[in-house]
């Protein structure tokens, strides 16, 4: 039984590769599947059994006591992929099942594919060479939408760790003043929803420079952490969090705090669907604006095109936003909020859904903030990256009573 891989980058034509197969339009290599019957195991499918049981306020794959929009993403796969084998395929086509996910349900998703394989056949589309099924006996990759065979290429060797050496961080416009050394102070916090306990007894420290890795599973309290730091979670309030020197809810507003902290996760580049030029994009990360509404000063400008050298995208500055590829975009909206050099940098996932070189790249600039400014970084991530110098890791550790911080 043939089981494939698909490698994709951040040009592949994913969207049409799926419809073509779908309608039967399958390449040469993969015809033994034109005429048999296959599901298809993606966030698509997702999206549509979300709206379905809405619609019609049923539970098509979930549980009778939870809809599957209020499961995690971990519990929303497990769902589905349960779902899918269910109806006995010939075929699944898995796409990117690891993203997301944390390491102990990899391993778990990757066991029953396993168990499964025997009886039926898996196309697994994959952006990280490392997420390669150990049963996979078939490779290709898709090059925009051509698809076309190829040898055993698993190994992945890609480490850019000079990529942007040849020039340094930007100075700020503006500077942050009286700042405490210690930016982020948690102090026996304990956080619970109802009589569910998610954060027990959390001691956590973070100094002006510190380079941090938040790690965790699925459902551990990392969103938590996030949201009682960067945005506006009424749980802070009555807890020992100080942030800047000031315990949350001593009067400070969410835009004081906000002014003081880069924060980027993959979602917000969906607010950008305008066309905004990578130049406005970047300029508009010394505003805190979504777009740029005003004329930019010829310093502003000046401060942005040292950024858009240190990309090396210098040439596309008057390029629409929305036409870069996937890792042109997550480059863009990382340096976008670190352009105002803020005391703290949140980046939440950064790398999700990103091919290996991009994901580097990524990497390495990370690296390179971390090495050259002073800036507090806490990078939050499933995966441990290759390459990636944090400092120290925190890791939450699940349990009955909420999880607990180790620190590594």
């Amino acid at each position: 039984m043939n089981h494939w891989v698909i490698y994709l980058d951040n040009k592949s034509d994913k969207k049409g590769f799926l419809k073509d197969f779908q309608k039967g339009r399958t390449p040469q290599a993969l015809q033994e599947f034109e005429h048999k019957a296959g599901r298809l195991f993606s966030p698509f499918t997702l999206e549509k059994l979300i709206d379905e049981e809405d619609k019609h306020d049923k539970k098509i794959i979930s549980s009778e006591h939870q809809a599957l929009e209020t499961m995690s993403s971990g519990e929303q796969k497990r769902a589905l992929l349960y779902y899918l084998l269910k109806e006995n395929p010939d075929y699944i086509i898995l796409d990117n099942p690891f993203d997301n996910l944390d390491i102990a349900f990899q391993e778990e998703l990757k066991s029953i594919l396993k168990d499964h394989s025997k009886h039926i056949s898996f196309i697994q589309l994959a952006s990280r060479k490392s997420d390669t099924l150990s049963f996979i006996n078939c490779f290709g990759k898709l090059n925009e939408n051509i698809f076309t065979t190829t040898e055993n290429t698993t190994s992945n060797d890609i480490e850019i760790d000079s990529a942007f050496n040849a020039v340094r961080i930007p100075h700020a416009i503006t500077t942050f003043s009286n700042l405490e050394p210690t930016l982020i102070n948690f102090k026996n916090v304990s956080i619970s929803y109802g009589e569910k306990k998610i954060l027990n007894n959390i001691n956590w420290t973070v100094k002006k420079g510190d380079f941090w890795q938040l790690s965790g599973t699925n459902g551990s309290g990392k969103s938590t952490m996030l949201s009682m730091i960067f945005g506006d979670n009424p749980k802070a309030y009555g807890q020992n969090i100080y942030l800047f020197g000031n315990k949350k809810g001593s009067g400070e507003s969410v835009w004081d705090i906000k002014q003081k902290i880069g924060y980027y996760a993959p979602a917000i580049t969906l607010k950008f669907n305008g066309r905004h030029s990578i130049e406005h994009m970047l300029i508009s990360g010394l505003t805190d604006s979504v777009g740029l509404y005003t004329i930019p000063t010829e310093l502003q400008k000046r401060i942005v095109n040292q950024w858009l050298t240190l990309l090396d995208l210098q040439d596309l500055k008057n390029t629409y936003f929305n036409t870069l590829s996937t890792g042109q975009q997550r480059l863009v909206m990382t340096a976008r909020a670190m352009v105002k050099r803020p005391p703290i940098l949140i980046l939440d996932e950064p790398t999700a859904g990103m091919d290996d070189e991009s994901a580097s790249l990524m990497v390495s600039l990370v690296n390179k903030f971390a090495e050259e400014t002073d800036t507090a970084i806490i990078f939050v991530s499933h995966r441990k990256e290759k390459g990636l110098k944090p400092e120290q890791i925190l890791d939450l550790i699940p349990s009955e009573n909420g999880s607990s911080g180790v620190i590594k």
